[in-house]
């Protein structure tokens, strides 16, 4: 039976009410802070700040990652900037500005209280990052340098060259490692998250498994916060880094963490193309190159000539032509349309005819190669490790690829899920960004999750558990997840079926692009959920996992997170299928104005999906968070 979801939204007009939630939240003093231990799951920069702060203020912290060191989470890959608002260019920009684009670009589907606390929030984190010795660029006067990014007709977003998020993410790993050193931090790297623990209703620990030796291990705490990023992977080729999963999200939506918006998954408009029936995964290259990179394909589909030899008039400049406003800086779900329009017109580019090109000679005519190198150097420098191309001389080639996921565990404003004790924050949680997110707004929200808003509303829930005793990994609930944890990984190594979790992993990932990608119809939507069906019945018996699980075996820790992805991605379709109108990165053909563009149905769709575990996979429950727009008007999204 649907549940009636409350998000604890605090009363009072919207730039008062982060403001008045501290004032009246509980506080746990500092004395009592230190009998009070809680568990992060993930050290990207959600993980690692919210742990660095946590343990700063002297909780004591179990921090747990599955790479070898903190460094190496996915964070790093997040390359173009971070949004704040501080109106460095006198351009107009302000906290309701920025609120206001962000709710607009995730096309009016996001909760209106969190997405305006972003951008009130934002300011701090540049001030922070500087102290920390973030490198941003800078102006000659020494004032931070700012650029824009799709979806605004601003600038404010700061930089470090293309490697913004691997210095935001040194900053939090200094801050988490310093805490490390004072023992208020215990650092397990090189384990995995497999079960979440719940005792009397509220989340009390992990199962873990220690990918170096397979010991299965019991972690308790008074909380558990999961920072564990997105769930882009599930489509196999994608701008994701390998190891990047959903199982923690997954198996505490199976302990009754509600799952919002599943199928909100965002296509990143620049990404390097497939270029082989090999690859595994794509390169991101970043959205900031749109900012002196133009997007154009030849006019004609039997163009054979490079680039360089096509002239002007042969050329078009697609998104300049559909979107004047915002031209080649239109939001990430609408130029990835547009340049898979483009694409399955047979306009396309390169070997495969799947790209199209960003050229930045009138870039380089205007302001000088040394200029644009001073901006996207490094950028460049990969483009032309990865093809052998000088995009200062020919245009760089770029399709769509998955990216980012807006959806994933319902929060409520304390970014706490429907389990009581159990958080999540960053990419993991659904919170911020509604159907579509907009550029370098994703860091932003990993650092403010972090930094500035879980310290607040942990304390808020700690504050009742001051009394209750540490939490005793002897308790029978630690032994049923554990046993149940055992079980599956021994059916895995058991089945000595033909074929390896990546080769399942391969063809769940077509049949979601083809059918739940850039656009989806109800016809394909059900093609999918019978396909999906059937490779989980497969998966079941067909599985090959070499080795023991007593070892080091990362088929084995493959075999669990494809596991959970033949799960979720049911969801996803019927999430996908269950939404009867088109918004953002969900586009259903059927829904659609007479130019193509998303059709949103506010009188029936204007709410957040929460589904809920019913115990069979593919019949969830489906519960509603009506979203209340009191502070502004939903229109129909233009970026012309």
């Amino acid at each position: 039976m649907a549940k009636e979801i409350h998000a604890t939204i605090p009363e009072g007009d919207l730039k008062d009410k982060w403001s008045n939630y501290k004032a009246h939240a509980k506080l746990v003093s500092p004395n009592n802070r230190k009998k009070l231990e809680v568990i992060v799951v993930g050290t990207g920069l959600a993980g690692a700040s919210a742990a660095a702060s946590l343990a700063e203020m002297g909780y004591k912290i179990k921090s747990f990652c599955f790479q070898d060191s903190p460094r190496r989470a996915h964070s790093v890959a997040a390359q173009g900037g971070v949004n704040a608002m501080k109106n460095y260019q006198n351009d107009g920009d302000s906290v309701y500005r920025m609120f206001y684009d962000t709710i607009k670009g995730g096309d009016f589907r996001s909760r209106e209280a969190n997405t305006y606390r972003l951008a009130e929030c934002s300011a701090s984190l540049i001030d922070q990052a500087v102290a920390q010795g973030v490198p941003f660029g800078r102006e000659y006067s020494g004032y931070l340098k700012n650029r824009s990014f799709g979806g605004v007709q601003v600038s404010r977003t700061f930089y470090a060259r293309g490697q913004t998020g691997q210095q935001l993410l040194l900053g939090a790993y200094q801050a988490l490692m310093r805490q490390k050193e004072q023992r208020n931090v215990q650092l397990y790297t090189r384990h995995e998250m497999l079960d979440l623990v719940i005792i009397d209703g509220k989340a009390k620990g992990i199962i873990a498994r220690n990918l170096d030796t397979g010991e299965i291990e019991r972690h308790g705490a008074h909380a558990v916060i999961l920072a564990t990023g997105g769930f882009g992977k599930i489509y196999y080729l994608s701008t994701l880094a390998m190891g990047c999963n959903a199982s923690a999200i997954w198996r505490a939506y199976k302990k009754g963490a509600l799952m919002a918006n599943p199928s909100w998954t965002q296509v990143h408009p620049t990404s390097l193309p497939q270029s082989g029936p090999y690859q595994s995964k794509l390169t991101l290259m970043s959205e900031s190159l749109r900012n002196d990179g133009r997007i154009w394909v030849p006019k004609s589909k039997e163009e054979q000539r490079l680039p360089g030899e096509i002239p002007e008039e042969e050329r078009d400049y697609y998104l300049e032509r559909k979107y004047p406003s915002f031209g080649n800086l239109a939001p990430r779900d609408i130029a990835s349309r547009a340049a898979k329009e483009q694409i399955d017109e047979g306009k396309g580019v390169g070997a495969l005819k799947n790209a199209v090109y960003l050229d930045f000679s009138d870039a380089i005519k205007e302001y000088g190669q040394e200029l644009i190198a001073e901006r996207y150097g490094n950028l460049f420098t990969m483009y032309q490790k990865i093809t052998g191309i000088d995009a200062y001389k020919e245009p760089m080639k770029i399709s769509p690829s998955a990216h980012f996921s807006m959806g994933g565990l319902w929060v409520d404003y304390d970014l706490m899920t429907s389990i009581p004790g159990l958080f999540a924050i960053g990419e993991a949680n659904f919170s911020d960004h509604g159907a579509n997110r907009l550029g370098a707004n994703s860091l932003l929200q990993a650092c403010v999750d972090g930094y500035y808003i879980t310290p607040y509303t942990l304390q808020n829930y700690l504050a009742d558990q001051i009394q209750v005793k540490k939490t005793d990994v002897n308790h029978p609930a630690f032994t049923e997840a554990e046993e149940k944890v055992q079980k599956q990984l021994h059916h895995f190594i058991n089945q000595k079926g033909t074929k390896t979790a990546e080769e399942f992993h391969r063809e769940l990932g077509k049949i979601l692009y083809d059918k739940c990608g850039l656009s989806r119809s109800e016809d394909g939507l059900k093609i999918a959920i019978s396909q999906i069906q059937n490779l989980r019945e497969d998966y079941k018996t067909n599985l090959l996992v070499p080795g023991d699980v007593e070892d080091i075996n990362s088929e084995l820790e493959k075999a669990g997170r494809v596991s959970d992805y033949l799960e979720l991605s049911e969801l996803m379709c019927i999430d996908a299928l269950n939404r009867n109108e088109s918004c953002g990165a969900h586009f259903r053909e059927e829904f659609q104005t007479e130019d193509g563009e998303a059709k949103r149905d506010d009188k029936d769709f204007a709410y957040s999906a929460a589904w809920e575990w019913s115990g069979e996979v593919s019949s969830p429950i489906l519960n509603k968070e009506v979203l209340k727009f009191e502070f502004v008007q939903p229109t129909q999204r233009s970026y012309k």
